[in-house]
């Protein structure tokens, strides 16, 4: 069985960048086939990866597994001699997150995988306190019943793990930040239960270069919830403005709403 999910662009347009997607906790990839779709059809390479592993008693292992595989998973998404499609960009969504800006914001040995920016979605402030069942875990996950029934339905799915202990070392190095750091896009649900707002906020702006975006009514998959679209939106954006040296194509000059 492969270890990636790939979307390549549509025949004949120009590749214009490579998408690696790190799902969060109890996600498989089969969680992100909308997403990467829909990245792949505005010509973006996107290889979703497996759900980290992340021991609370090894946490400086477990990160230091996922960066080989993150680089691993890179490295063959290279299209041709010429190697990766840059900008190269790590999406990662709750642990996956958590697992990317550890790696991209590390003060220790150098990453073996080396993004052009990083997109950072549901950033956990820590694990939540079981409250029931499934449908309890659905309704702090998302309100979109399409993702709901994606969720429900995929045997790759396990149940309960969104209450699974994320290491607070990993936590608290996602949340510090880097002001050295690439470039980030931080994308957040007002309505997620499992994140901090506020420590966010700290977060975007003791970055260089971040910015971070607040999804209305949207929950803790915030990636996959009803407002997928406008995220998605936000997400290419986001990888057009990296290609344009992080100058905004678009600006609004007035507006009536």
């Amino acid at each position: 069985m492969t270890e990636y999910t790939d979307y390549f662009g549509p025949e004949g347009l120009r590749t214009r960048g490579t998408v690696v997607v790190v799902p969060g906790r109890g996600e498989s990839r089969a969680a992100y086939a909308r997403l990467g779709r829909r990245l792949a059809a505005d010509a973006y390479r996107v290889r979703v990866v497996d759900a980290p592993v992340l021991d609370p008693d090894d946490p400086e292992g477990s990160l230091h597994r996922v960066d080989g595989r993150l680089a691993e998973a890179a490295e063959g998404a290279a299209l041709g001699e010429d190697g990766v499609v840059r900008p190269l960009v790590l999406l990662g969504a709750d642990s996956g997150a958590v697992a990317v800006a550890a790696l991209a914001g590390g003060d220790g040995a150098p990453s073996a995988v080396r993004p052009d920016a990083v997109v950072l979605a549901g950033i956990p402030a820590g694990a939540a306190s079981a409250v029931g069942g499934w449908e309890d875990e659905l309704d702090v996950r998302t309100a979109c019943p399409a993702h709901r029934g994606t969720l429900t339905e995929d045997t790759g799915t396990r149940r309960g793990a969104l209450y699974e202990a994320i290491p607070a070392s990993l936590i608290t190095a996602a949340y510090e930040g880097d002001e050295a750091g690439v470039p980030a896009l931080l994308l957040i649900g007002d309505r997620d239960p499992l994140a901090d707002r506020e420590a966010l906020a700290r977060t975007a702006k003791t970055l260089g270069r971040a910015r971070l975006s607040v999804v209305r009514d949207a929950h803790h998959d915030v990636l996959n919830d009803l407002q997928h679209r406008s995220v998605a939106a936000e997400i290419v954006t986001f990888l057009e403005t990296l290609r344009n040296e992080l100058v905004p194509v678009v600006t609004v000059d007035s507006s009536a709403w």
